[in-house]
């Protein structure tokens, strides 16, 4: 799965890179493979969840995350230093080669892995009914669980409403007039923050502490972007946000709850829904946030964004605190 997610993509680079595709032909084949993304990085997921436990599995979480950020970060400097020189098609092309080698290189480096019947409890492709109907099965199993679509809410809504305001980053450094070039660096703020956050929570905190700074991190995901509403200029802006990227950290403390919360058959379907969920809110974040921002400025559909996620910090220390008296799961 996780070969078949770098030669999709791979494809998909070559194939806009080498064809005149009109504009909604290109964004429907971006779609297509974001909508196959969250099965991959669910994969990738579930092997993690399944070579490390307890701890080492956050601090691999940790890893994971910190890698993802680097990269991102690489790769935005990577693609802008390849199309200034080059152009967007042969950027497109040397994208598509470097998927190539990243599947050559995960199938001839990964160890073999032998496959499990994880579905077999209740989702299996021997119950019939076809992949799809499985799927929307074992998902449908899984969002009933409280706990287990509280914890998925929890880590999805700030990360949309974050998405949200990050749609709008590059409005907010036009409208305020900034010089060319600003908003690349408001951009890469969010990733470095997150690679930050990442780096001090999952290093340095025991995981007691990781656990209870969920709801503190959450505000601090919230509180810098409600700055937005003073219209900051470069420097704090690029503060606030940075700020507002440590605060993805608080993802790690939800790790172990996550995982003990999920059925011992299903895990990687539950990392596939962590994702499609994460995908698809921070999908309709921009749209939503762009739509308010069109009547209220961007600064204050980004202040909006943020305590938007305040307010899911007050909802999960509610329901956090209310754990230890709570009934029976609905």
């Amino acid at each position: 799965m996780i070969v078949g997610g770098y030669l999709v993509e791979g494809a998909a680079a070559a194939l806009l890179a080498l064809v005149r595709l009109p504009t909604a032909a290109g964004l429907a084949l971006v779609a297509l493979v974001a909508l196959a993304t969250p099965v991959f990085s669910g994969a990738s997921a579930r092997l993690v969840a399944r070579w490390l436990s307890g701890d080492a599995y956050v601090l691999g979480r940790s890893l994971n995350n910190m890698a993802s950020s680097g990269a991102q970060l690489f790769g935005l400097a990577l693609g802008g230093a390849v199309v200034e020189p080059l152009g967007p098609r042969q950027a497109l092309a040397i994208g598509a080669a470097l998927n190539l080698l990243c599947a050559a290189a995960v199938r001839m480096r990964m160890p073999h892995v032998p496959a499990e019947r994880e579905e077999r409890g209740d989702a299996s492709v021997n119950t019939g009914g076809g992949a799809v109907r499985n799927s929307l099965r074992g998902g449908g199993t899984l969002l009933r669980d409280r706990a287990v679509r509280r914890l998925l809410l929890a880590q999805w809504l700030p990360s949309a409403f974050v998405a949200g305001a990050e749609g709008l980053i590059v409005a907010y450094a036009g409208a305020r007039g900034f010089p060319a070039g600003s908003y690349a660096i408001l951009l890469a703020c969010l990733p470095i923050g997150m690679l930050l956050g990442d780096l001090l929570v999952g290093r340095l905190l025991r995981p007691s502490t990781r656990e209870r700074l969920v709801v503190p991190l959450i505000a601090l995901m919230g509180a810098p972007l409600i700055g937005f509403a003073t219209e900051p200029g470069r420097l704090l802006a690029a503060a606030l946000l940075l700020c507002t990227g440590c605060g993805f950290a608080y993802g790690l403390g939800l790790q172990r709850e996550f995982l003990a919360a999920l059925p011992e058959h299903g895990q990687g379907q539950a990392f596939g829904l962590l994702g499609s969920g994460h995908m698809t809110l921070q999908g309709v974040g921009p749209v939503c946030f762009g739509a308010i921002a069109a009547a209220s400025g961007t600064g204050g559909a980004m202040a909006l964004a943020g305590a938007s996620s305040l307010l899911t910090a007050a909802w999960v220390l509610i329901w956090r605190r209310a754990r230890p008296t709570a009934g029976p799961a609905a």
